[in-house]
């Protein structure tokens, strides 16, 4: 919600990302709606431009007139990684358009490392969260309703 701090993230989040590989992006593509707000500022600040890719009907595509180029070389950009299955989904739908994906970035990795974008990927933090079995859930966490976050709810 403040258009500086995002821009602020995406500077930091581009000095992630090795000057060579840096060098070669030429768009940036984001999957809606979390890596929107993101995915533009990462444009901006590489001064590139910024598309994102919609899930109108549970699989990721280019809508609204965006779409990327045969070959072009594309940074996919998201804003919290879980599972990395969103972003691959991204990946996907960017390839499948004839983009080149040359790798990934997010402002949070939550999978402890284990997401696999199958491309380098570059995120700004990495955060690790203890995770439990069925019945293995301390009492004092058990008493706590359970909601289970992100855009794959249900």
């Amino acid at each position: 919600m403040n258009a500086e701090r995002a821009g602020q993230l995406a500077r930091a989040l581009v000095q992630k990302i090795p000057r060579e590989i840096r060098s070669q992006i030429e768009k940036v593509v984001s999957p809606a709606m979390g890596g929107l707000i993101i995915g533009h500022e990462m444009g901006r600040t590489l001064e590139v431009d910024a598309v994102f890719v919609e899930r109108p009907s549970g699989r990721f595509e280019f809508r609204r007139g965006f779409a990327v180029g045969e070959g072009e070389k594309v940074l996919m950009v998201e804003d919290v990684v879980t599972t990395g299955l969103s972003g691959k989904e991204a990946i996907e739908a960017i390839r499948n358009a004839g983009g080149e994906v040359i790798a990934a970035a997010a402002l949070v990795d939550r999978s402890a490392g284990e997401a696999d974008m199958g491309v380098p990927f570059f995120p700004l933090v990495e955060i690790n969260f203890p995770t439990y079995a069925p019945g293995e859930v301390p009492p004092e966490l058990a008493a706590i309703p359970l909601e289970k976050p992100g855009s794959r709810k249900g």
